[in-house]
């Protein structure tokens, strides 16, 4: 059943956490939706089975967790980890939190803006936070929290996409995500502009970080992963503004996502609220899938042999992508298969 099939999710879940931290990995980023799981909760169990491996969100929204409380998960996740949380943040989907869930959504980059300087001033050694007089998104007057995160400087990531929001990580953030199957048109261009805000913000742009949530997958068989990655350009990437990450030379993307959102009917689900299930429901995944031309998916999708792969990492190397994200590890996943995928993925001699 449903119930069970949960439970087995989440003990997987934390198995794969202890593997990934004795393997090696950096760091992991559980997804937030507001019709999926609650991430500190996991996290948090994840924390006491690793000690490396950095923890956080990929991602949150401030609207979801209102900032008195995102401050408070951050707080307990560091004391938990010992240090080793970190916030991905985003705006989510407006439509959900106000058709929805009855939210007042406002302006979604403000209040990532409002959100992160409030999380800044109760992290702070004060632990106090007040609004800001220009604030318009959240009101908060003088409160005060009793702990704070263990880490002097709790790093922020944004999920950007639209420009405001990619100024808006020059400015504060301690650098970005970016979504699955984002082309390398889209990701470079991004970087150069969050570095160029980052400069005259007088920030350092190469401290930076830029993590690409690549699901790097070695395979003989792209073609199969091609089709089946299809289905996440079908849900996600029809998504108001999405279609920016699949810019690429020589594709009319904008035609093919709106070929994509005809076949999905995207705009009258969302328009109606619809969550993650009912978009999936609504549409026509068959022909929203051939709408999709597999020379664009090759395009988006790391995979092929070891050779082709590390070709397509040095390519997000030099366009100045820090880190990059596997795909999800099967059941039979374990520290040494791990650490194995690890080296052959590494340019380094070994």
């Amino acid at each position: 059943g449903g119930r069970e099939a949960a439970r087995r999710a989440v003990d997987r879940t934390i198995d794969l956490a202890r593997i990934a931290d004795l393997a090696g990995v950096e760091s992991i980023w559980l997804l937030e939706d507001p019709d999926g799981w609650d991430a500190f909760a996991v996290l948090g169990a994840m924390a006491r089975v690793t000690e490396r491996i950095r923890l956080g969100t990929g991602v949150t929204s401030p609207y979801y967790r209102h900032p008195a409380l995102l401050a408070a998960s951050m707080s307990t996740l560091d004391l938990l980890s010992d240090g080793r949380a970190f916030l991905g943040l985003g705006r989510g989907q407006a439509e959900w939190f106000e058709q929805s869930l009855g939210m007042t959504v406002g302006k979604p980059v403000r209040a990532l803006r409002e959100a992160i300087d409030l999380l800044g001033q109760w992290w702070s050694p004060g632990m106090r936070a007040t609004s800001g007089e220009a604030a318009t998104e959240f009101a908060i007057n003088d409160w005060e929290r009793v702990f704070r995160p263990v880490q002097p400087r709790m790093p922020v990531y944004l999920a950007a996409v639209g420009p405001l929001a990619l100024k808006l990580a020059g400015e504060l953030a301690d650098g970005v995500l970016f979504n699955d199957l984002s082309s390398i048109t889209f990701m470079r261009e991004a970087i150069e502009s969050v570095r160029a805000t980052a400069s005259a913000n007088g920030r350092d742009p190469a401290a930076l970080a830029f993590y690409a949530r690549t699901s790097i997958a070695i395979t003989a068989e792209p073609e199969a992963l091609y089709e089946r990655r299809k289905g996440t350009v079908a849900a996600i990437h029809v998504l108001p503004g999405m279609e920016r990450l699949l810019e690429s030379p020589g594709f009319d993307t904008a035609r093919i996502i709106a070929d994509v959102r005809r076949a999905m009917r995207t705009e009258e689900t969302l328009q109606a609220g619809g969550g993650f299930g009912q978009l999936r429901r609504a549409g026509d995944l068959d022909a929203a899938k051939r709408a999709i031309p597999n020379e664009l998916m090759r395009e988006l999708v790391v995979a092929g042999t070891v050779e082709e792969v590390r070709r397509r990492l040095r390519q997000l190397r030099e366009i100045g992508i820090t880190h990059v994200f596997l795909a999800a590890q099967g059941p039979g996943v374990t520290v040494e298969s791990l650490g194995q995928l690890l080296g052959d993925l590494s340019d380094q001699p070994r």
